[in-house]
């Protein structure tokens, strides 16, 4: 039977490194977390006054911290201070501590993205769908790059398994090329917003209004009822006029005059235009000229910009301009000529000798 001095140095020793392993885990713990709980107060303090636009992603990913990772973690670190003996020490220290601290660093990640899109979403006004596509893929790549990263410090020869991912992908992909190429056009449409839901829009032969923007296709109710589902894709191959975001419209017109109009009228001719121009609410002239010598008359140009894109507005300007240029010119007997065209037939002498 030993004795109580040779037990005491064969488990003293064993358990004295024990104790100290998990006391010294113990203050590591407490450190860390209450580190952990300094960043939140002040990141939720920053929230609460709105002086950091990015107080709320730190508040996230402290919130995303798990205590038993952390403390495992420190629990470990104790065992690597203290040189304590314990089973398993070698897969333990080479293996387990990568696999806690990628699991964590993982879930930091994971939330920090989720929450600075939402954020960039908020600012920049981009589509729900869009942002939570993004951030699912983003997602998707962190998860998948952790676990590989943990089955290569496991020793698990990837080099195969990449290998095998990447002959897949490719082969996905090119099944769906097409589906993937809209996919990635409504992320482009939701985060560079060319037009959003609402607008009105021009691309080749089509006019009308935005109705829904989807994960494959963009849906227009055209001017004559129809709607038109058109291909992110091919959609953003066209020049696109957005009229909704048209801030001003500019006018050009042309009014036609007699020739024997006298000089002396003439030259008022100009400025009746631009007071019927700027007799008009919410417009701007530009200029008004007897610009060129037609074909049927002396050729007046004018120009000037309706302050709204409103289509209806712009027409309801240019009748009430029409009408007071009627009413001005009509005051100094000036007409306006329309073109004319002229035919000239002639008899073939030809056809009246044959009869």
């Amino acid at each position: 039977m030993s004795s109580l001095p040779e037990l005491y140095s064969r488990y003293g020793a064993l358990w004295g490194a024990w104790l100290g392993t998990i006391i010294l885990a113990i203050v590591l713990y407490i450190g860390i977390v209450s580190a952990l709980n300094l960043f939140r107060r002040q990141a939720t303090a920053r929230v609460a006054a709105g002086t950091h636009p990015y107080a709320s992603v730190v508040l996230a990913v402290v919130a995303r911290s798990s205590r038993v990772i952390i403390a495992i973690l420190a629990l470990l670190l104790g065992l690597r201070l203290t040189q304590a003996v314990f089973p398993w020490q070698s897969w333990i220290s080479d293996h387990l501590w990568f696999v806690l601290l990628a699991m964590q660093l993982a879930l930091w990640l994971d939330v920090a993205c989720v929450s600075i899109l939402s954020l960039v979403a908020a600012r920049a006004r981009a589509s729900v769908v869009t942002t939570t596509l993004l951030a699912y893929l983003l997602r998707t790549v962190i998860w998948v790059v952790t676990l590989l990263a943990i089955l290569d410090n496991l020793g698990v020869n990837i080099t195969a398994l990449v290998t095998s991912l990447g002959i897949g992908g490719v082969a996905v992909a090119l099944a769906v090329q097409t589906v993937l190429s809209d996919l990635f056009a409504s992320i482009s449409i939701g985060l560079d917003k060319p037009f959003e839901v609402g607008d009105f829009v021009v691309f080749g032969s089509v006019a009308g209004s935005i109705e829904h923007i989807g994960l494959k296709t963009t849906r227009i109710r055209s001017l004559g009822g129809e709607q038109i589902v058109c291909s992110n894709t091919e959609l953003l191959k066209q020049t696109i006029q957005n009229y909704k975001r048209m801030e001003q419209r500019r006018v050009v017109f042309t009014l036609r005059v007699p020739y024997d109009t006298p000089v002396a009228t003439l030259s008022e001719l100009p400025g009746d235009v631009k007071a019927q121009i700027e007799g008009q609410a919410a417009t701007r002239f530009d200029r008004a000229h007897i610009a060129t010598f037609g074909d049927h008359g002396l050729e007046i140009e004018a120009v000037y910009y309706v302050m709204s894109a409103d289509y209806n507005r712009y027409m309801d300007t240019q009748q009430a301009i029409n009408l007071g240029i009627l009413r001005a010119f009509a005051a100094r007997n000036v007409t306006l000529r329309p073109q004319e065209r002229m035919l000239h037939l002639r008899e073939d002498p030809a056809a009246e000798s044959v009869e």
